[in-house]
């Protein structure tokens, strides 16, 4: 049973606070926003350094500090090459299932190996008693979200169909979900070069987030 939306509607948008970003603003130089998050991992994290280098393409990185612990090499060579990193908490935890302040401590946790303002709640999901204790203890912070969900995660779908659901609704100022996972890399590896090849395409630039709270 599905059990999340591929296109994020403009309700949910509306209805959570205004820190949570949910897509960028357009300028006059159309740009997407390619995301991903639960790495590194020591295959699917390498390919899509690789991938992104061929299409002179930036991105963001939203990891999990359990992960980086394991795999440092490739968290170091994810900042070398220029991208941008956001916290993701250290174990991947379910905010709806965690007390506020065990959560707001497994986030600081990672952040001693990320040391980033940009956050993403694993699975989308977090208390408002979590947003408002983010906000108080790092008010620098943003919480990014998404515009676009490539559900590369769910095994019922297939490759073909993971690329669809990003093509089908992508357009400049998305913010666009991929995993660097073991679950996720059977149809990230195929959809991803088709997405960067048709931004390419399109001209529009790939650009990481902007950093926090800047719009640069």
């Amino acid at each position: 049973m599905v059990t999340y939306w591929v296109k994020t509607p403009q309700w949910i948008k509306k209805f959570f606070p205004e820190r949570m970003i949910w897509d960028i603003p357009v300028d006059s130089e159309p740009a997407v926003y390619i995301t991903f998050d639960d790495g590194p991992h020591p295959v699917a994290t390498p390919f899509v350094l690789e991938q992104l280098e061929k299409y002179n393409a930036s991105a963001t990185f939203f990891c999990v500090g359990n992960n980086i612990s394991l795999y440092p090499e490739i968290f170091a060579n994810t900042l070398a090459k220029g991208h941008r990193v956001g916290n993701h908490t250290h174990d991947h935890i379910n905010g709806w299932k965690t007390t506020s302040s065990r959560y707001i401590k497994n986030i600081e946790r990672a952040d001693k190996y990320i040391h980033s303002n940009l956050f993403r709640p694993p699975y989308g999901r977090m208390k408002y008693s979590q947003i408002r204790k983010i906000r108080k203890k790092h008010p620098s912070w943003s919480i990014y979200m998404w515009d676009i969900l490539s559900a590369d995660f769910d095994k019922a779908i297939t490759p073909q169909e993971c690329l669809q659901n990003v093509l089908a609704n992508i357009c400049p100022g998305t913010i666009i979900v991929f995993h660097d996972s073991d679950k996720a890399y059977e149809r990230m590896k195929y959809a991803l070069p088709e997405v960067l090849e048709y931004c390419r395409k399109q001209n529009w630039r790939m650009k990481a987030l902007p950093n926090g709270n800047s719009k640069s």
